[in-house]
């Protein structure tokens, strides 16, 4: 490979792509569904969503030089709304994609200082980037687990990354303004 940043970019990318398809479904809800108890790590899909942002923020915080630490979790559900969660989520994936795309490949090794409650702890900015992607997928996954038991169909959201997919992302693509030569 010969630029190291190309996953990081198509990571970033599939977190806005994924957590808009994840948005329109969640927008469909029946009345009462967000809010409802559901089985997985965190008792709804408000709370699943929700915890998705605040561990970003956590993140994105700290690849920044930040020393927000474990203030991103004081309050566990910023968002009740889940219009409002939609729209502050799409801001730090933004927010998260432009901080990838403007690395260079010698900035991957750079050490990133994330404040814990009595620590700091150093790791990479190319680990700390893997671990917020796979942290979101995760929970993303168990978000679409909890949308089989309601009124709406979860959404496909692993149609980002392969070329033979093109024909599944091309409205997601549209909405937004990209074209398949952005996802390189």
């Amino acid at each position: 490979m010969t630029d190291p940043l190309r996953p990081y970019r198509q990571l970033a990318r599939n977190n806005i792509l994924a957590n808009r398809r994840l948005a329109t479904a969640i927008a469909a809800l029946q009345p009462g569904e967000w809010h409802a108890p559901r089985t997985g790590f965190f008792p709804s899909l408000c709370a699943t969503l929700n915890h998705i942002y605040s561990v970003d923020l956590f993140y994105i915080d700290a690849l920044h030089g930040g020393t927000i630490g474990l203030q991103a979790f004081v309050n566990r559900v910023p968002y009740p709304d889940p219009d409002a969660l939609a729209a502050a989520q799409n801001a730090m994936d933004l927010r998260i994609l432009t901080f990838v795309t403007g690395l260079g490949p010698d900035e991957l090794a750079r050490p990133v200082h994330i404040h814990r409650d009595a620590r700091v702890q150093t790791e990479t900015r190319a680990d700390t980037l893997m671990h917020l992607f796979l942290h979101s997928q995760h929970h993303r996954g168990q978000a679409h687990a909890m949308l089989a038991g309601t009124s709406t169909t979860p959404p496909q959201l692993d149609e980002f990354f392969m070329a033979d997919d093109a024909r599944f992302r091309t409205q997601d693509l549209a909405l937004i303004g990209w074209t398949e030569a952005d996802l390189t």
